[in-house]
Parts: structure tokens; C-alpha cells; sequence
């Protein structure tokens, strides 16, 4: 039997991972879980699974536990994530806790011997090459979880000694797909949030419409499957029925679909290298019709050449790119910028950042701290 410590439980990603553990009672057990203030939601997760070990990442959260989950220890804060990351028994750690909090909790899991199944994209974006160095010393690859390097990293269990050469790394193309540049620039908060596929939280609603989530994911691309920015192409695919796919040396193209249901790449990361029924209906090509493909446009898009110039830029622009642009999103959705104002945010933070270091764990989270205040003084000004 396998144990699965889950951070972020309450979330889309950690409530389908117990529902694989729910569908294999015999397969995994869970270790530990913990949520970042819903309260009810995780004491209901806890009298079902029983896990030795809950937290809640807010303090606050942490009072009037129930008498009947007197058999669970509980803890919040930071010292409660690195418990369960690193301090209770589990083989694996699902990290779907967002922001960069994640990537301390990805080390710990990592230094705890913890095989990895990674959710959180902050991670790999702000501190790829110190995770990917400490996975390697490990001994133990970073599983995938979104479903673009799920998808990238299935098609590259076939390779066999067939080098690949590029990435195909597939995007619905949000809500904004098919507007033009001025549209774009003055779109309304209800409008960037109406995807067209997906249901997802607020923040990560925004990125998809500005592409931001997929200048955050040719980062992570660029760390897991270590190609650089010139080999990872994006693709528009607004039926996000191919979830990626992988160019090959000897000409090839294997490409990963399915329904747009995350409980495939879940299960895939939690049965590696094996797979299991993940509750998803099978794909049916014959009601699909027809798939379509278009360039990713940077010049509607310009995330998407942002990506590239901060890993050409080494350091912590990685870094300033994300705590900017999460400065910049949630002052969209205040209303205070307009949507253009979001990339205009983040590229005037790079600037007045320059070059930052990024050599420890430290360094990152010392970025992450200035480029929120530069991005902030600026949208105060």
C-alpha cells in the first residue's frame, strides 16, 4: 500500500486525488493532509481518510478541533506544511498548495527522500534548477500533475533512444483567442474570467486569458524535461483534447489526449510507472469532429515571450516575473489596472529589478519579496 501525503486537499487538484484514493482503498492510504483555511472541508476529509496528520497553512484556522478527530494530530503555519511534507511516514507528497510557499515544501519532501507528485507551478518557475538539482541528488524525477507535462512526460516513457527536439506545449487560447490587440487591452474582469473550457479559480482564470499560465509553464517545461526556450513551441488548441505532445528526432510527433479531466495525469503521477483507472470516461473521437491549431501570438500574448527572456536572463527574473504578475492579476480583479496593465506591470518590474540572484532557497524568496514591493509602489504611485 502506498501513503500520499496531500498539501492543498481542499483544493480542484487535492479533492481528485482522494477521489483515486477513494476509487483504490486497497492501493493507497492517506498520510497526511492539509488546506489553507477551510475548516470544514478538511475535518470532513479527515473523519473519511484518517490521516495521522492534518494542518492548516493559516494559523488562524488552527482552533476548536472537533473532539471526534482526537485521533489526528493537527498543526498550521509553516512548521505544519514542513510536517507534512517532511515529517510524517509517506512515499509520496502531492504539493498542490499554491504560490511559492510550494517550492519549500517541494524541498523538504525532497530532502525527506519523498517521491514528488508536483501541482504547484511557483516551484519549478521560481527555483527549477535548486529542485531539479535536489531531485536528481535524490534519486527521485519530479512527477508531473498539470496536464501539459503530464502529458509531455507520458509521451516521453515511448522515446526509448529517440532523442525528442521539441516541445508541443497545447493551450486553450482562453477567452481572448480570437480578439484583437486593442480588445484585449481594455477587457472587462467579468470577461477574462469566462473560460471557455477549464473551471478554475480566479487567479489562474486571469492568467489563462493573458497566457500568463502558459509563460509559467514553458518554465516549468524548460526544467522538467531540460530543453531550452527555442524547443518548447506553444500551440493554441481551443478543444484542449491533445494536452501536449512531443516532437522527435527521427520525425515523429507522439501526442497525449483525453477528456479535460485532471484525474488522468493524477492518477498517472500516484501510479507511475504503472496506471489505474482514474473515474475519467474515455475519450470518443467521433463526437470531436474536428481538431484545429494555431501559433501561440506573442504580440497579442507578449507572456509568452516573456517566459523566454527571463530564462535567457538566468538569476531570479523568473522569479520577479511571477510575484509580479500575482501582484499585477490581483489588481486587475480589484479593478485598479487594465487588463493590458497586467503585462506592462511585470515588464516594468523586471526592468527596475535587474539582475537578483538566485543560488539558494534564501536568494528566491528575497526576490520574491522585492519584486512584490517594486510592483506594488508602482501600481500605488
Amino acid at each position: 500500500m502506498t501513503s500520499i501525503a496531500i498539501l492543498g486537499s481542499t483544493g480542484s487538484i487535492g479533492t481528485q486525488a482522494l477521489d483515486i484514493v477513494r476509487r483504490h482503498p486497497e492501493s493507497y492510504r492517506v498520510a497526511a493532509l492539509t488546506a489553507n483555511t477551510d475548516r470544514e472541508k478538511l475535518f470532513s476529509q479527515v473523519r473519511e481518510f484518517r490521516p495521522q496528520y492534518a494542518a492548516f497553512a493559516d494559523p488562524s484556522a488552527l482552533h476548536d478541533i472537533p473532539e471526534d478527530l482526537a485521533f489526528c494530530t493537527f498543526g498550521a503555519g509553516a512548521e505544519g506544511l514542513h510536517t507534512a511534507a517532511a515529517g510524517v511516514q509517506a512515499d509520496q507528497v502531492l504539493v498542490s498548495i499554491v504560490g511559492i510557499a510550494g517550492l519549500r515544501s517541494v524541498m523538504d519532501a525532497i530532502q525527506a527522500g519523498r517521491q514528488v507528485l508536483l501541482a504547484n507551478k511557483e516551484a519549478l518557475v521560481t527555483g527549477g534548477h535548486l529542485v531539479m538539482d535536489a531531485a536528481t541528488r535524490a534519486g527521485k524525477p519530479i512527477l508531473p500533475v498539470d496536464s501539459e507535462h503530464s502529458a509531455i512526460f507520458q509521451c516521453l516513457q515511448g522515446a526509448g533512444p529517440n532523442r525528442p527536439v521539441q516541445l508541443l506545449l497545447t493551450a486553450s487560447g482562453g477567452p481572448f483567442r480570437t480578439w484583437t490587440k486593442e480588445q484585449i487591452e481594455h477587457a472587462t474582469c467579468q470577461e477574462a474570467l469566462h473560460h471557455p473550457n477549464w473551471a478554475m479559480g480566479a487567479k489562474i482564470t486571469i492568467d489563462s486569458a493573458s497566457m500568463f499560465n502558459k509563460a509559467l509553464e514553458i518554465i516549468e517545461a524548460r526544467w522538467l524535461f531540460s530543453m531550452t526556450p527555442e524547443q518548447i513551441q506553444v500551440v493554441v488548441h481551443p478543444q484542449s483534447i491533445i494536452h501536449s505532445a512531443v516532437v522527435f528526432e527521427d520525425g515523429a510527433v507522439l501526442a497525449q489526449m483525453g477528456v479535460p479531466d485532471m484525474r488522468v495525469p493524477i492518477a498517472y503521477a500516484m501510479a507511475y510507472p504503472h496506471r489505474i483507472p482514474s473515474g475519467s470516461r474515455p475519450l470518443d473521437l467521433f463526437s470531436i469532429g474536428t481538431l484545429t491549431f494555431e501559433r501561440g501570438d506573442p504580440e497579442r500574448f507578449p507572456a509568452l515571450s516573456l517566459a523566454g527572456e527571463c530564462l535567457h536572463a538566468g538569476g531570479a527574473a523568473c522569479t520577479v516575473l511571477n510575484a509580479a504578475n500575482e501582484v499585477a492579476n490581483l489588481a486587475f480583479r480589484e479593478g485598479r489596472i487594465p487588463f493590458g496593465g497586467i503585462t506592462r506591470t511585470v515588464r516594468e518590474t523586471l526592468q527596475r529589478a535587474g539582475s537578483l540572484p538566485a543560488d539558494t532557497i534564501e536568494d528566491i524568496f528575497q526576490a520574491d519579496r522585492s519584486a512584490r514591493e517594486i510592483a506594488g509602489r508602482m501600481l500605488d504611485a
